[in-house]
């Protein structure tokens, strides 16, 4: 059993929506769906009563909601408590990252964000865009690093969660040096990722090779290297290897932000400090 799923009932007993509670929990309804399922079969009784709208509760659904609200309540207490105990002397952020940004952004930005602050601890989350946003949005992390483009929203309260954009890069089709575009298959995303939404509303659809079904940009580099196909990829991963000519691009790509988002209720000096520093950074950049 998974806290999660302890959350996402609490969710839909007080929308009433599927659809409703899977944006509130920053999963796709079809998975927030299964997640539901998974804590009815752990408890071996159904908690919803899916024939009605507004879903209800049958009435082991209202007993267990009382027990998930006190447990969710003592779990999160409880590790308040425990960092409140253990947390070290030495000042730190948390940060969840894509993967890519994890790789080719944060290392160098963080380095100048500490030319301005001083030395800082950190604790980084490289994952894929749903997870990154939901350790943002649950409190488990200070800041969100993210891509962003304006065909795909990023469901987040910009009073709750403010943003600002720390730099910006392409996504760009690549290919290893050879046939023309045309004559290459796709190298793809999951069709509900980030970056596969972008690359849905940028490019023409063309037959696919190869879906790299975990989102990672870096597989599909790796892919388009031994000249499996084209792949659309952040400029900044594969900078080297257009310079050197073991990839070449096909076509100006598509343009994305760099953001940094804020959990406005985690409040501390050191993320205050980063906080006022990435502006500061920001402002110079232009």
């Amino acid at each position: 059993m998974e806290l999660k799923w302890l959350e996402d009932f609490l969710s839909l007993a007080r929308t009433g929506s599927f659809s409703r509670s899977a944006v509130e929990r920053h999963v796709t309804q079809p998975a927030f769906g299964r997640r539901i399922r998974a804590l009815e079969g752990w408890l071996g009784v159904p908690l919803i009563d899916r024939s009605t709208y507004p879903t209800a509760l049958p009435p082991e659904g209202q007993l267990f909601r009382e027990t998930a609200q006190e447990t969710v309540r003592l779990l999160y207490e409880g590790r308040a408590a425990l960092r409140a105990r253990t947390r070290p002397a030495a000042r730190a952020v948390s940060v969840a990252a894509l993967h890519t940004l994890a790789l080719t952004v944060f290392p160098g930005w963080y380095r100048e964000i500490e030319a301005r602050t001083g030395p800082l601890g950190s604790r980084l989350l490289p994952g894929d865009f749903h997870a990154c946003v939901q350790a943002l949005a649950e409190g488990s992390h200070d800041l969100l690093l993210t891509y962003h483009h304006p065909g795909v929203p990023i469901p987040l309260d910009p009073a709750a969660f403010p943003h600002r954009v720390i730099g910006r890069d392409r996504l760009v089709p690549v290919h290893r040096p050879g046939p023309a575009q045309a004559d290459l298959p796709g190298l793809g995303y999951p069709a509900d990722s980030f970056l596969g939404r972008v690359v849905a509303q940028s490019a023409e659809p063309m037959p696919a090779a190869h879906v790299n079904e975990n989102a990672m940009a870096e597989a599909l580099k790796f892919m388009a290297l031994a000249g499996h196909g084209l792949a659309w990829l952040p400029e900044s991963l594969v900078t080297r290897e257009l310079a050197e000519g073991s990839l070449v691009a096909s076509g100006s790509g598509t343009a994305l932000e760099i953001r940094l988002y804020r959990n406005a209720a985690r409040r501390h000096p050191a993320l205050d400090a980063v906080w006022q520093a990435a502006h500061a950074l920001a402002s110079e950049g232009g």
